[in-house]
């Protein structure tokens, strides 16, 4: 059973929403994209790209971005 899926940040520019998913990819963290599609679309009247880890991942995640407690998602 896979793990449920939080928020980790909401990222306003494509190309460094895929870039992050791909670092924490790299370290084996199931990391995905949410409204990445419409953020391309739309451009900047769009509220975000949403970069989700699996709760179970968060922590780790959170640490190899280097991202204090107050910027990750709720």
């Amino acid at each position: 059973m896979s793990d449920a899926l939080e928020e980790l940040l909401v990222v306003n520019d494509v190309p460094l929403a895929h870039i992050l998913s791909g670092r924490l990819r790299a370290e084996g963290i199931d990391a995905r994209l949410f409204d990445a599609g419409f953020a391309g679309l739309l451009g900047g009247g769009f509220p975000g790209i949403r970069l989700m880890v699996p709760t179970a991942q968060l922590a780790r995640a959170r640490w190899l971005l280097d991202l204090p407690d107050s910027e990750a998602g709720n």
